[in-house]
């Protein structure tokens, strides 16, 4: 009955926190949605943020390819909102060759409004111009009078280049292995086996896949579209690298909305902390949710989920792709980080306990085999999160560290704590990503989503202080990333943009 126990107590405390709304309080103010409308609270138009800026390029925009079209089939657009394509080059920048080289980007434009706000997604979720389209079709018909989306897919994801390098023996292994286990060395060989492959298949490309590189990207994107300031979402990971484009280039600075920022902190360990803690949380509102809407897992979903795991270590089902206890959370992380995926999560896991493991597998294939017009997504992570960290601990410390967590964080602590043999083969980056401060820039919204798998909110909220003109608020939600699912979230996101109004710092949305 723990899992029933967590769940009750997370009602309970959604049930304070709702309460809290009547009367005096001390705690950051929960706005209220008006039917479709802005939230109510208190927003003022500041001359801080930048005019508005329409677009003005030479981008060859067409049809888009297969490869992005056979992306965008799974939720095809409104008939309504207009999807094209187009790409542009930058330079590579390689440490070996610098500021030579070509680096091709893929783009999509969603909507034909006259202002362009570019879109970038996080390095292993869909790609940043699939990200852009689906993000556009949440959004109301009329945003898209006054603006466009341009999603980017960032170098080394989606249509720009993504590298295909680890052996796929190897990205079956990385995902197969039980955390519980706690195979450091095991970790540790496929991990090293993965990062020479890498280096062989890759050559000079390998270290100019990172978040700095990408950050120059953005600024040859604003060149294209003809402004003097870059207006951007970024979701997840996909914040970082607009956050690290804010640092560089702060003049540049238009309208900045960052979705789920990623921890500032340089430490590998200090983050992985949090998003076990964050998959926890998530699992927990994703159990709510789940006994709200009597789904497949009953009154228990935690319970179902640890009687699943311990089937799966005795007998791991066999099909397109093993499902192993390793395996299955691996699938479990994934369909957490997507709130509209928690119905066909809680279905897999029923089926898998019932012996079929291809909706599970389904969750996994973009991450181990890809398709065929899409590469793994497993290889970018790899590749760009061991090329943004100077973290390399030791077995020793690998161990303490996972035992420690498995402790902390029962679901979730031993697989977070596997990613940090990730990196411990690989040589350190040329040179140290920035934490983010945008010294100079105008107000920067940041929103952070309470229950998140990927981008715990203590986290987004640290880099929210972090950055000097940081505006933080926050969605009482669960998933990866609160625009398109809250309407508070979305409709202040819209607000910031149109109309420069900026939400009071500290606001919550409610759930």
């Amino acid at each position: 009955m723990a899992g029933l126990a967590r769940v009750a107590v997370l009602v309970v405390l959604l049930g304070v926190l709702a309460a809290c709304t009547a009367g005096p309080s001390n705690r950051p103010e929960i706005v209220v949605n008006q039917g479709g409308g802005s939230p109510s609270t208190p927003q003022t138009a500041t001359t801080n943020v930048p005019p508005l800026e329409e677009l003005d390029s030479d981008i060859e925009w067409k049809e888009c390819s297969e490869e992005v079209t056979a992306n965008l089939a799974e939720q095809p657009p409104p008939a309504w909102l207009p999807i094209d394509c187009g790409r542009i080059n930058s330079v590579l920048d390689s440490p070996y060759a610098p500021g030579r080289g070509m680096a091709r980007l893929q783009l999509l434009r969603a909507g034909d409004g006259p202002v362009p706000v570019v879109v970038v997604n996080d390095v292993d979720g869909l790609p940043g111009t699939v990200y852009a389209a689906r993000l556009a079709a949440s959004l109301p018909q009329s945003f898209f009078a006054d603006f466009t989306l341009i999603g980017m897919d960032r170098r080394g994801t989606g249509n720009s280049a993504a590298p295909n390098c680890v052996p796929e023996e190897v990205r079956r292994a990385l995902v197969d292995a039980d955390p519980a286990d706690l195979d450091v060395s095991g970790w540790l060989r496929a991990a090293q086996t993965a990062g020479q492959q890498c280096a062989i298949l890759l050559e000079d490309q390998l270290p100019a896949l990172d978040t700095w590189r990408s950050a120059a990207d953005l600024e040859t994107l604003r060149e294209e579209l003809g402004t003097s300031r870059l207006n951007a979402i970024g979701h997840g990971e996909g914040s970082r690298v607009v956050s690290v484009y804010a640092d560089r280039f702060p003049g540049r600075v238009g309208r900045m909305v960052l979705d789920g920022v990623p921890d500032p902190t340089t430490d590998a360990a200090t983050i992985l902390e949090g998003v076990a803690k964050g998959a926890e949380a998530a699992f927990d509102a994703f159990a709510a949710d789940c006994v709200r809407r009597a789904c497949e897992l009953g009154a228990d979903p935690e319970q179902a989920l640890t009687t699943l795991l311990g089937q799966l270590r005795d007998r791991p089902l066999s099909g397109m792709l093993r499902i192993t206890a390793g395996s299955a959370l691996h699938a479990v992380v994934i369909g957490l980080s997507d709130r509209a995926r928690w119905p066909e999560l809680s279905s897999a896991l029923a089926a898998a306990r019932g012996g079929d493991p291809s909706p599970l597998a389904a969750l996994l294939t973009p991450v181990v085999l890809g398709s065929e017009v899409q590469a793994p997504t497993l290889d970018a992570a790899l590749v760009i999160g061991c090329n943004d960290t100077e973290t390399r601990l030791t077995p020793e410390q690998i161990t303490t560290t996972a035992t420690e967590w498995q402790s902390l964080y029962p679901l979730f602590g031993g697989l977070t704590a596997q990613r940090l043999t990730d990196c411990g083969p690989w040589t350190l980056p040329d040179a140290p990503l920035p934490s983010p401060a945008a010294r100079g820039a105008p107000p920067i919204l940041v929103i952070g989503t309470a229950s998140d798998a990927v981008t715990p909110v203590e986290g987004t909220e640290r880099a929210a202080q972090q950055l000097s003109s940081g505006v933080f608020i926050s969605w009482q939600g669960g998933g990866h990333g609160a625009l398109g699912f809250s309407p508070c979230a979305t409709n202040a996101m819209a607000a910031f943009m149109k109309d420069a109004a900026i939400p009071s710092d500290g606001t919550v949305c409610p759930p």
